[in-house]
Parts: C-alpha cells; sequence; structure tokens
C-alpha cells in the first residue's frame, strides 16, 4: 500500500490547470498546422494562420489560449493499492483547481446553481472523474472545457434497428447543426454503448485521445477515418467561414450495451482541445 497525501493531488491539479489553459498538446497543434498545409480556400488559411499564432503566443507569453478557460473535468485513474491521506480526494481536487484559477488568472465561470446562477468565484467545483485500476499510482488528467463547444454536444438513445446509418447521420447531424458555434476546426469525441450516462463520459473520454491514434477495432478505426472525412465535405471550415477543415479529429470509443438499445453521444470540442496529464 502506498499512501499518496491529499495535499500532493492539490498541487498536481493546480499546476495542472494552469498549464493546460495556456499550452496546446502537441498533437493538437500538429493537426492544425497539417491542415492548414492541406487548405486551399484563401479566408480559412488565414483563419488557421490566426489560430496558429494565437496558441504560439499563448505558449510564449504563458497566457490562456482562450478567454473561455472552462470547467475544470479532472479524471483520475486511482491505483488500487493506494491510500490517499490528510484529507478528502474531492476537496483535494477542488482546492487544486481553485488554486489554479486563482494563479493563473484564468477566468471563472462556474455558477452554484444551474438555474438561479450565481458564480462561485473559484471555477469550482471541478468536475470530477474517478476510476479505480491497479498499481499504486495516482494519474491525474485536467481537461478544461469550454461551453461554446460542450452546449453543441448531444445525447440520443437510439434502438438498435437504427443500425450504423443511424450513427453516422447523428454525427453528421450534430455537426452540421453546430455550425460555427464550437469555433472549428473541431475535435469531436464519439461514445458509443454502455448506457446513458456512460455514452457520454465515453464520448468526454474520447476527446483526451491523441488525435494521431486509431480505436483498436479495425472496424471503429474505419468508421472513425470515414467520418472524419464526411464532417470535413460539409465546408463549414475554420470558424464557420467554409474551406476544408472544419475537424481536425474524430475519435470514437464503445462499451457493451443492452439487447434492447445503442446509446451514441457526441461530445464537441474547439480547436482548443486542452488536456494536461500527470502520474503521481
Amino acid at each position: 500500500m502506498r499512501e499518496i497525501a491529499a495535499s500532493q493531488i492539490t498541487d498536481v491539479v493546480e499546476r495542472l490547470c494552469i498549464e493546460a489553459c495556456q499550452y496546446l498538446p502537441e498533437d493538437v497543434k500538429t493537426a492544425i498546422r497539417q491542415c492548414r498545409k492541406e487548405e486551399d480556400w484563401a479566408i480559412a488559411q488565414g483563419v488557421l494562420d490566426n489560430i496558429i499564432e494565437n496558441f504560439e503566443i499563448a505558449e510564449r507569453e504563458q497566457v490562456p489560449i482562450c478567454q473561455d478557460t472552462g470547467m475544470a473535468c479532472v479524471f483520475l485513474e486511482i491505483g488500487q493499492d493506494v491510500h490517499i491521506i490528510g484529507g478528502g480526494l474531492r476537496e483535494a481536487v477542488d482546492e487544486g483547481v481553485r488554486r489554479g484559477y486563482e494563479n493563473g488568472y484564468l477566468r471563472k465561470s462556474v455558477v452554484k446553481d444551474p438555474v438561479r446562477r450565481g458564480n462561485t468565484g473559484d471555477n469550482t467545483p471541478a468536475m470530477l472523474y474517478t476510476e479505480i485500476v491497479p498499481g499504486e499510482q495516482i494519474r491525474v488528467t485536467v481537461a478544461p472545457k469550454g461551453f461554446g463547444s460542450e452546449n453543441m454536444s448531444a445525447v440520443r438513445m437510439f434502438k438498435p434497428s437504427a443500425g450504423i446509418e443511424g450513427i453516422k447521420d447523428f454525427i453528421l447531424e450534430t455537426v452540421e447543426a453546430a455550425g460555427p458555434n464550437p469555433c472549428p476546426p473541431i475535435v469531436i469525441g464519439v461514445g458509443i454503448g454502455g448506457t446513458f450516462d456512460k455514452a457520454a463520459l465515453l464520448a468526454k473520454k474520447a476527446l483526451l485521445r491523441d488525435l494521431g491514434s486509431k480505436n483498436p477495432d479495425p472496424y471503429y478505426a474505419e468508421l472513425e477515418e470515414e467520418m472524419l472525412e464526411k464532417v470535413n465535405c460539409l465546408g463549414i471550415g475554420p470558424q464557420g467561414f467554409g474551406g476544408r477543415t472544419t475537424a481536425i479529429g474524430l475519435n470514437i470509443e464503445t462499451l457493451p450495451t443492452h439487447i434492447a438499445g445503442m446509446p451514441c453521444a457526441i461530445n464537441i470540442n474547439c480547436h482548443v482541445t486542452r488536456h494536461k496529464t500527470e502520474v503521481i
């Protein structure tokens, strides 16, 4: 049994909140630059140049890439041989978010009640997702999620008879309805299977996957490639001004499901697909 202090979790979450908002992951930057090389529409080229300049300035000046520094989505893969000491896990994570958003001068966007509103003032609570895994480490991933893209996400409870064509149509309908609102080029996370809530979680976790990776199942790897191509044929383009680059990635994650259902969720992220990971 390995002991990990709650204060150590707080320190890591604080640091990752700041770094995730300032530094775009390398795979995302590479994908955007590659799309710029392949883009032949002048207006789209100019928008992509501005996007590239923006994330380069953010990295150089250590300032947020986007003014919407999002809700702090914190994913913890906790080794079953870990014992957290010196405080509660939820409190440790929220304190890390509180410090990160304060010390990193990040916008605080969380309201305490979904209907009556009222800003919490410190961007807490975090959206916390935990998973127990083998080992004696904690893998911490902080993924700040802005709501220009989150608002464009969707979940649909298909019957099995809808088949793969139903899912394909749903992906295209969702992206087309989103249009310029999620600040394309976007990254699309698709979750298929499980239950209503699990499908949504799968879709969000799909956004954390490296954009150069493929689903290990060749069937879904082929579907990822097919749907990314179809999305880019919609012609929405960077920031909605037209062009070949509507999405820079589309990742699919799946789970077994009930014989009577085929849940599907689509979680859209803007080109600022932020996430940072550290293992304690």
